[in-house]
């Protein structure tokens, strides 16, 4: 294709998606995603993927985590055609393409999978090392890890030259981007392959090196970690920091808001990660953020984290 001329267009689920070379290859080899884990990540994935015309599996252990996903991606779709982004017909169609499974085994006929449990790096591995080899040859992997070495993720498959990050932002069925990480085994057709199924979403893509957190968290997990701070060394109250971030830096949401909104088992996860991985005091959690998840207060989906959610309206908890 001529690199000055435009790329074609495609329509798909109601959404009007570039057409590259990789988008075009990606049409061909990828039919069906499978996708590891059915919470809150997982669920906008499969929403995304199947509104724009592939089948979807999505596999958890527990059942009514997959039956809470579709609720919630009915919902969200029928917010969708509301707003006149897609139509009824395009909305029944896509819910109809998403499937489920208990076992993690019975995604190995997929084309790509794309893991999106919990962001841990031990639980992570045991799902790759067990269910790699069970895959079919050919097949790529992806983790959708905010943070965790893609390197290390892939080193522990079968296959780290067709392994890659492909990190969605949350929420995926509102969030433009996609950060695409490769590890240094990652090959180029896995990444070209990676690109185009990606742009076949209609999603953006950022590139990033395999470094701890990668370009968005780097960058706005410790502006989190610093708001908790200033919140711990009481310079401010959780609602005057939310306030002053919001009116002050223009910001959509105050970084305690968001910290709840992200989950606070997630933001320490990602520091820890950051605090481990560059070794540097810069990056160390702050203590008041670690002992609300000792707490199990993690923010809106355990219904208290910074902000109590049980009532009508949240409430600060500080």
């Amino acid at each position: 294709m001529d690199k000055n001329a435009s790329p074609k267009s495609t329509v798909t689920g109601g959404l009007t998606t570039p057409q590259t070379d990789d988008g075009r290859r990606a049409r061909e080899q990828i039919k069906s995603v499978g996708i590891i884990g059915a919470g809150q990540m997982g669920t906008g994935i499969a929403h995304v993927v199947s509104l724009s015309g592939y089948d979807v599996v999505m596999a958890d252990l527990a059942r009514d985590r997959f039956d809470a996903a579709m609720a919630a991606t009915d919902k969200n779709m029928a917010r969708q055609v509301a707003k006149g982004r897609i139509t009824e017909a395009d909305k029944a169609t896509a819910m109809k393409r998403i499937g489920y499974v208990a076992k993690v085994d019975d995604l190995a006929s997929c084309d790509l999978v794309i893991e999106a449990a919990t962001e841990n790096e031990a639980v992570k591995k045991k799902i790759f090392a067990d269910f790699a080899p069970k895959l079919k040859k050919g097949a790529l992997l992806a983790s959708n890890t905010s943070s965790i070495s893609i390197t290390r993720l892939a080193a522990c498959t079968d296959r780290p030259e067709a392994f890659i990050g492909m990190h969605f932002m949350n929420p995926v069925p509102v969030m433009e981007l996609v950060e695409l990480i490769r590890g240094i085994a990652t090959d180029d057709v896995t990444f070209s392959l990676a690109r185009g199924f990606v742009e076949t979403l209609g999603k953006t893509i950022a590139v990033s090196e395999d470094f701890p957190a990668f370009i968005v968290n780097r960058i706005l997990l410790p502006m989190i970690n610093e708001a908790v701070y200033t919140l711990y060394e009481g310079v401010g109250t959780v609602e005057a920091i939310d306030k002053a971030m919001r009116l002050g830096a223009n910001h959509p949401m105050g970084p305690l808001e968001l910290a709840d909104f992200i989950g606070l088992d997630t933001c320490l996860s990602v520091m820890q990660v950051l605090y481990e991985g560059l070794a540097d005091s810069k990056y160390r959690p702050c203590p008041l953020l670690v002992k609300y998840v000792e707490a199990g207060w993690l923010g809106k989906k355990t219904k208290r984290g910074f902000y109590d959610y049980r009532g009508e309206k949240p409430v600060p908890t500080r």
